[in-house]
Order: structure tokens, then sequence, then C-alpha cells
């Protein structure tokens, strides 16, 4: 086993993206591991037989596979922004739970049985209006700097709004579009969207991680 964490990732995937933006925040260095979803990797099945991504297998073996639960581990070991204190589990629960439901259903429809994409994408909005009514008046989700909260929340409403940008752009919730429009032009954001090749059993270790991009002058 390596030294470092092996991070499971698919470069777009929205969990994925989370967990990626908060290990590079806590500074922490992991193997990544780029899967190629229609062709995901025995070792990855292995580590986690539901074989989503993101998966963290700790040097002492143990398994994270949920994002949340990554997020969390990470902050633990290090947190220079405070964002657990932004660890608002109300909000995760409405992101993870009904914002997704609609936000697959709206973006891919045709992978549900009779499934009108139109009350779905009506019903995700009405959960961004009211984020939009939260960031009246603050930078963030919970105060003026981002926490886990908004790192957390921010892929998903990013491919929300990417899926249709003009209805997007034209509907009145002028801060969140303020809100998504920071964290895309982010220097975290940027960091952790680089294009790796898928892995394949054999390939050298890519280290991933805030001083790895340091001495390579990312």
């Amino acid at each position: 086993m390596t030294r470092h964490p092996i991070l499971y990732s698919f470069r777009r995937c929205p969990y994925a993206m989370r967990a990626r933006m908060a290990l590079w925040i806590a500074g922490i260095t992991v193997v990544l591991r780029e899967v190629k979803l229609a062709s995901k990797p025995p070792e990855l099945v292995e580590a986690s037989p539901k074989a989503t991504v993101p998966v963290l297998v700790l040097p002492d073996a143990t398994v994270l596979d949920e994002s949340i639960e990554i997020m969390r581990w990470a902050l633990a070991q290090s947190d220079p922004e405070g964002w657990l204190a932004g660890d608002e589990r109300a909000l995760l629960v409405t992101i993870d739970g009904p914002f997704k439901h609609h936000l697959d259903r709206y973006k891919y429809p045709t992978r549900y049985d009779d499934c009108d994409p139109a009350p779905h994408r009506a019903a995700g909005y009405e959960i961004l209006r009211e984020l939009d009514a939260r960031l009246a008046g603050q930078s963030q989700l919970c105060g003026e700097t981002r926490t886990l909260a908004d790192i957390a929340s921010f892929p998903f409403i990013r491919q929300f709004a990417n899926h249709d940008r003009t209805w997007f752009d034209a509907q009145p919730i002028p801060q969140l579009q303020r809100w998504l429009e920071g964290h895309l032009a982010s220097d975290l954001f940027a960091s952790v969207m680089p294009k790796f090749a898928p892995w394949q059993a054999g390939d050298g270790p890519v280290l991933f991680g805030r001083d790895q991009a340091t001495r390579a002058g990312w």
C-alpha cells in the first residue's frame, strides 16, 4: 500500500469534484486513479463493490466511498479555511436528496420511464430560489467565506445551470448566479480540474494535490 491515499475519481463527476476540492484545500496529496466509467477497473470494484466514484482508500486500507465522508475526513486532518463550520446537514440533505433527484430527471429524462423534464426543472429551480434568498446580504451560503456547504453544493448547481445555460442565466436569481460565477472562476476549481488519462493497472502513480502542484508549477 502506498503512503498516500488512493483516490478513484472521474473528472466531471460532481461527487468527485467536491471530494477533490476538500482534499486539495486540506493539503492532502493522493494517488489519483482517473476512472473510465464505461470500463471500471477491478481494483475499484474490489475496494468498493458499488463501484461509484469517488472512492478513497487510506494507507491502512480503510475505504471511504461517500463524497461527503471523504470531505469530512480530509477536513478533520486539516481545515485551514474553517470549512467544517459550514457543515450544515439540512442543506446537504436537500442538495443530495431532492435537488439531485430533480437534477437527474431534468438532465437525463430518457433514463427514467415516462419522465417529463419540465416539472423537475421547475422543482429544482424552487430550491435554487431558496438558495438565492439565502445569499442575499452574504457572499456564501453560511456567511462571508466559503465552507463545506458551498463546495458540496456547487458542482451540482453547476451541472443544473450548464444543462441549459441560456435559460438559467435568464432567471431572476442574481445572488445565486453571482455565487456560481465566483466558484467557477476560483483558483480552487481550476486546480482540481486538469485532465488525466484513465488509469490502468501497471501505470505509475499520479500524485495529485496542492503540494504536488506547487512543486510542478501548475
